[in-house]
């Protein structure tokens, strides 16, 4: 497991100058797009990036979900549509290695507002094809201790 994982990052490496900037740039982008519809009631954006096999766990459910079949029933629970609350995402930061990136960050739902909500956030990617897919998605919700 240890070699495998040393030999990603060397690939990663070896790719090029840029490169795991790039794909990074790409998963963020593609993050930031998928909240900005959830955030307007529109949860299809997340479902368009996740892969068939996904799996997703936030702090509303005993179990994680598993498959897109199940992560689809989830998402259409919640309203869609009305007044957009738009939340900020922070520190994002990808690592990439070979075929698989981890997207982690912070962020602030319904920002400014009373049903404001602070999370840490974790995406794990992976390509298939020439795309990038969600096949892991886990949230909570953060009170940092002090």
């Amino acid at each position: 497991m240890w070699k495998s994982m040393m030999l990603a990052a060397v690939m990663v490496g070896l790719a090029g100058p840029g490169c795991a900037e790039d794909v990074g740039t790409k998963i963020i982008a593609m993050e930031r797009a998928a909240l900005d519809r959830s955030d307007g009631g529109d949860a299809q954006g997340f479902l368009e990036i996740s892969a068939p096999d996904v799996v997703y766990m936030d702090p509303a459910l005993e179990a994680p979900l598993i498959g897109l079949p199940a992560l689809t029933a989830y998402y259409a629970k919640f309203p869609s549509g009305g007044e957009p609350t738009p939340g900020v995402m922070s520190n994002a930061h990808v690592q990439v290695l070979g075929d698989v990136a981890v997207l982690s960050f912070h962020y602030v739902s319904a920002a400014g507002t009373k049903k404001q909500k602070v999370w840490n956030a974790t995406e794990v990617y992976r390509k298939t094809g020439a795309d990038w897919r969600i096949v892991n998605t886990h949230w909570s919700l953060t009170a940092p201790m002090m």
